[in-house]
């Protein structure tokens, strides 16, 4: 909490939508709690998981003053991911850093669908009534930096396992570059090994599994398609890193922290360090809290630990829709209950009835409105995800079409490599064999010729001899021996009266 809000409360209240587990932390000490109710001096605080918002870098002129970056940030996100205008996302953003530009200022955007709020925090709203702050989960990154629990500066990549998301994220010199949802969570995990392993595991026996021995397992079975697992799972987050390193223009990674909601993975670090060449640490920090020696979910701990830092040392990112209320004359519904009071003092003299059946017709169109509007949300969240998926897309079939291209140029060098090395000593052995057999039957070569086309392809041998019989026992011979690997074609032999010599064109066909 910062400064304004700690004479109002007195402790923190964590909240995990996805698995309902709550944690209250007050004076240094965290301590898990199964049920929550709702109270005034306690400051309730959450948290969404990757999976459940789009982001995107947008960058809006340096001439657009402070007071209009909300509207010009909005409206540039609704045209490039093409939003629908009629439903209004939730939408927060952060400055960004890193993207310098003498024009323009460069923002991430955080967007969210209402209809996914609601579904994620339907059960803690009931229970709770009101939460302060909903923020990001990336975001609570920062909180390592600010209170000098990560003191290293350079790129550093994050890598955390929850049970129905996994997020990816890097920092850039304590700032925030990027951030995606892996496709392995930990339920993905436990059906994937499932399938590897040819038998269905139950749930928890896969997670003591995990949290035990880990990779290595004694179970010279289960360690084969774990390994198995964590090569497909590394493969992805393979790729996701060399996309961010270009997208982003990042030289190199100097750190991974990795890690799960579950605890320490035996053997997870050393795989990655092993597997992407980087170094590698657990995603398992000592944030100074009192938790009575028990193991606490890092995201749990990254919450409080916001609430701990200044909020000009933090990003002050706010997706709540659930806020506490204002005094009850200073609230939308005090305000109109007052002015209805005073209306229906002057409008008493109107029929009820036909007060009635107008305020029933606008109740049925109000109930009408929010079941389009349920239906719409769903579409519209849908074709946004597509674009942004379709945007990712073409990326990565750029970088495949520039590494086809230099594969085929690379091809193209090493089949003339083969044609010097492997035709051309060819053709040197066969001419000498050829001159052997001339040789032995006395007769000389006037020009040999060598020629491949479409329906040739072979020696032409342009000869003169004293007799026509030696040309004659040569084509013999040749016939003969080396039918195999050669057709022979010889038309006619004919004598020069000038050269006193007999000259003969005898054609050798590879076969």
């Amino acid at each position: 909490m910062n400064k304004t809000q700690q004479p109002t409360f007195t402790s923190v209240l964590s909240l995990n939508p996805y698995k309902e587990t709550y944690y209250i932390g007050s004076s240094g000490k965290l301590e898990q709690v199964t049920s929550i109710n709702f109270s005034k001096t306690q400051y309730a605080m959450s948290f969404l998981n990757t999976n459940d918002f789009l982001t995107a870098l947008i960058g809006v002129s340096k001439n657009i003053p402070d007071e209009d970056l909300s509207f010009a940030i909005e409206s540039k996100i609704y045209e490039e991911l093409a939003l629908d205008m009629a439903v209004e996302y939730n939408i927060q953003f952060i400055e960004s850093g890193q993207q310098l530009d003498d024009k323009e200022r460069y923002f991430h955007v955080f967007i969210v669908d209402p209809l996914t709020m609601d579904e994620t925090f339907e059960n803690i709203v009931d229970k709770i009534k009101y939460i302060d702050q909903i923020v990001p989960v990336p975001l609570l990154l920062k909180g390592l930096y600010q209170r000098e629990i990560v003191t290293e500066v350079g790129v550093h990549c994050y890598i955390y396992f929850q049970d129905n998301d996994a997020f990816f994220t890097i920092y850039n010199d304590r700032e925030f570059v990027y951030t995606k949802s892996l496709k392995y969570s930990i339920k993905m995990m436990h059906e994937r090994f499932c399938e590897l392993y040819g038998e269905q595991i139950a749930y928890p026996l896969f997670i003591e599994l995990l949290s035990g021995a880990g990779l290595s397992s004694d179970n010279r079975e289960y360690q084969r398609d774990l390994i198995k697992l964590f090569g497909e799972l590394f493969l992805h987050i393979n790729d996701v890193l060399t996309y961010a390193k270009r997208a982003f223009e990042l030289e190199s990674i100097d750190q991974v922290y990795i890690g799960s909601q579950i605890g320490s993975i035996a053997g997870l670090d050393e795989y990655s360090q092993t597997y992407l060449g980087l170094i590698s640490k657990p995603f398992d920090f000592d944030y100074g809290f009192d938790t009575n020696g028990r193991y606490v979910d890092q995201i749990h701990q990254l919450v409080h630990l916001y609430t701990m830092t200044e909020s000009e040392e933090r990003y002050e990112c706010n997706f709540s829709l659930y806020p506490r209320p204002p005094k009850f004359l200073q609230r939308n519904s005090g305000k109109l209950i007052a002015v209805a009071g005073v209306a229906l003092l002057v409008a008493f003299a109107y029929p009820v009835v036909f007060w009635s059946m107008t305020f029933a017709e606008e109740l049925n169109k109000a109930i009408l409105d929010s079941e389009y509007a349920e239906v719409h949300n769903i579409k519209t969240t849908r074709e946004a995800t597509i674009n942004l998926k379709t945007v990712e897309k073409n990326a990565v079939t750029k970088l495949v079409e520039a590494e086809q291209t230099e594969l085929d140029r690379q091809m193209n060098t090493l089949s003339k490599i083969h044609e010097v090395k492997v035709n051309y000593p060819m053709k040197a052995k066969l001419t000498t064999e050829f001159a052997a057999d001339l040789n032995k039957y006395q007769v000389k070569l006037q020009k040999l010729a060598y020629h491949e086309t479409e329906n040739f392809k072979g020696f032409t041998f342009y000869m003169i001899s004293k007799k026509d019989k030696d040309i004659t026992r040569l084509l013999e011979y040749l016939t003969a021996k080396k039918t195999s690997r050669f057709h022979f074609m010889l038309e006619e032999i004919h004598y020069d009266e000038e050269k006193k010599h007999y000259l003969s064109e005898m054609k050798a066909v590879i076969k």
